[in-house]
């Protein structure tokens, strides 16, 4: 008995070396910890229970039979974070350059079915050379099973990728199909071809970091949701991260005591809106004044900055965060803002998460670019996703909301359940000088008539006040009780029960 003890112990040994010494330092060197210093990082001590550490790749080709790694380039299993239940899988770049295997994917697909089994999330943490070349099509394979279960996942439980060096070819859309993806910032990178490929087809000279880096898919295409500085603030992030997240689409969201009461009033946002209509102002200064203790986790910060969204917690429960940001596009919607609020707000549905949205929308910004880009339709995405949603929604109009963004911006009409309005709030189809340009036309050349009849629009339309008489907007508010409102409202919806009506599901404009 003995003796199988110490091989059994001398086996384990073997797999927590990985790819052994050398590479380890060789990962070490390049400022990234091994799969098993990320999990040790993430979870709470003596969490983590193993699976599968005695996995080995079954390929005979080009003499992978006489190399074999216990685990195969995967670490997977089960512990908590803070806690909480969490399933994940830690890509090993030290064995095999992590590339995935036929069993490697069988490893990872074992873990996704346990965690939909009992209604926990899945976080991936990507570190791999991609698919396994001397396995051929068997490697192939095991993506395909990777992404058909992340997509009978999506919207059941949370799924959370996190890159930590590699991620190519057919391995970015297991990331791409998940909830969120978060990088770091020198270490990772995604992209779909490399800069050796993109070289060959389309002559253009662009390094990794250039073609798919942390900075690249942050703040110019919009796939990564956020970047960190290293390995363990990536992971530290992520444990506060998933404490915003229920466990599953039947739960609700999580709640944690605070001290920080729903009837504190903030005096200062009565002067946070400038005198001159045309002045920005920061909205995240009304967002982190009205959650609790202000705390606000914003995703995707440097992209597509006229629109914010991320989680607050409203008397200690997990809300979900839209708001215009009129310093960035005067926070006009664009193609872009639209895209990223739209994937937040359908989230936020997928999990019962509370919608809180602040409106300051001068409208849909103009233009070739955006036209022939598709701003109808990508415009459409957003209206979409809040007309779909049945979860709490409750919207805070506190400047501008104009023409067809007043609509897409949780308005009383996509079944908004408490629609509030500053004073300062200008409810119209357009802004009051664009307005009377259109209605006196003939007035033009006439710059003291127009300036009069631009004050009586204004006087007339661009306040709270036509929507407060036709029950659009539920009440005008004092800025100071907004979070007071706010929190009132979100605990009468707290039993709010909508269907929509049956189908397999609807045909959102892509």
């Amino acid at each position: 008995m003995q003796n199988i003890i110490r091989q059994l112990e001398e086996k384990r040994q073997r797999a927590r070396l990985g790819g052994g010494k050398e590479r380890i330092d060789a990962q070490h060197a390049k400022g990234k910890l091994t799969a098993r210093e990320r999990i040790d990082l993430l979870l709470d001590p003596d969490s983590f229970e193993e699976w599968d550490m005695f996995v080995e790749h079954r390929s005979t080709d080009f003499g992978m039979e006489k190399n074999s790694i216990p685990s195969d380039g995967v670490v997977t299993g089960f512990g908590t974070v803070n806690g909480r239940l969490i399933f994940l899988y830690s890509q090993d770049f030290t064995v095999f350059g992590g590339s995935l295997s036929e069993a490697h994917a069988e490893k990872i697909c074992k873990i996704m079915d346990q965690a939909m089994k009992v209604g926990a999330p899945v976080i991936g943490i990507n570190d791999s050379g991609g698919a396994r070349i001397q396995e051929g099509v068997a490697a192939l394979a095991g993506y395909a099973e990777v992404f058909q279960r992340n997509v009978l996942a999506s919207g059941v439980i949370p799924q959370i990728s996190i890159i930590m060096g590699p991620c190519a070819g057919g391995a970015v859309y297991s990331p791409a199909i998940t909830d969120f993806i978060f990088m770091v910032e020198g270490t990772s990178y995604m992209f779909v071809t490399g800069p050796d490929v993109v070289k060959t087809v389309t002559h253009e000279e662009v390094t990794q970091e250039q073609l798919g880096g942390a900075v690249t898919h942050t703040t110019k295409s919009g796939v990564a949701d956020k970047a960190f500085n290293d390995d363990a603030e990536a992971l530290l992030m992520l444990r506060r991260f998933i404490d915003y997240l229920p466990a599953n689409n039947r739960e609700q969201p999580p709640s944690r005591p605070t001290p920080d009461l729903g009837d504190r009033v903030e005096i200062g946002l009565d002067t946070l809106i400038p005198d001159d209509p045309a002045k920005p102002y920061d909205m995240m200064e009304l967002i982190t004044k009205v959650v609790d203790e202000g705390d606000f986790f914003e995703l995707q910060p440097g992209y597509a900055g006229n629109i914010i969204v991320g989680f607050g917690r409203m008397e200690g429960s997990t809300v979900g965060i839209v708001a215009n940001q009129p310093m960035v596009l005067a926070g006009c919607l664009d193609i872009s803002s639209s895209i990223k609020a739209a994937r937040f707000v359908r989230f936020c549905d997928c999990f019962n998460i509370p919608i809180v949205t602040f409106v300051d929308v001068p409208g849909f910004l103009p233009g070739t670019a955006q036209e022939y880009g598709g701003i109808i339709k990508h415009g459409a995405k957003l209206l979409f996703a809040y007309a779909e949603a049945t979860v709490p929604k409750v919207t805070v109009i506190t400047r501008k909301a104009y023409g067809g963004a007043y609509d897409v911006m949780s308005s009383k009409h996509l079944r908004g359940d408490v629609n509030f309005a500053w004073p300062s709030a200008e409810i119209a189809v357009m802004g009051p000088k664009g307005a009377v340009e259109i209605i006196f036309r003939g007035d033009i050349g006439d710059a003291d008539k127009i300036a009069a009849r631009t004050e009586e629009y204004r006087q007339r339309f661009a306040n709270p006040f036509i929507a407060g008489h036709r029950g659009y907007i539920d009440d005008v508010i004092m800025p100071h009780n907004t979070r007071v409102r706010i929190a009132k409202s979100l605990r009468m919806l707290r039993g709010k029960k909508l269907d929509n009506p049956w189908k397999k599901h609807g045909n959102i404009p892509l």
